[in-house]
């Protein structure tokens, strides 16, 4: 059976899609960032996540490319193991202060 080169040409085209437009559904977002759907629904619920608004009368979730893009970006940046800068490892040992007794 030829199903298997059709749904290969699917996700191509799905993917060519996705890499074309500027407004993202949930569903395209969460392909376009490696994710589930579930995911994206459940930090878009506890206000995390990249930035999403809602379009259209029938208030369907959206994402904007660049948005998502950006959003990568500083997760990359807050990362320690990305960003130099923030390393523990950069940083000079802290050291306790001794406490004077009054006893």
């Amino acid at each position: 059976m030829p199903t298997q080169p059709l749904l290969a040409a699917s996700v191509a085209v799905s993917s060519e899609h996705v890499a074309r437009t500027a407004f993202l559904t949930v569903k395209d977002a969460a392909e376009y960032l490696g994710l589930s759907p579930h995911t994206l629904y459940v930090w878009r619920h506890r206000r995390q996540g990249p930035p999403s608004f809602r379009m259209g009368s029938r208030g369907r979730v959206m994402y904007r490319r660049e948005a998502l893009d950006a959003w990568v970006r500083e997760q990359e940046q807050a990362d320690s193991r990305s960003n130099p800068a923030l390393s523990p490892l950069a940083v000079a040992p802290q050291h306790r202060s001794e406490r004077i007794s009054d006893a």
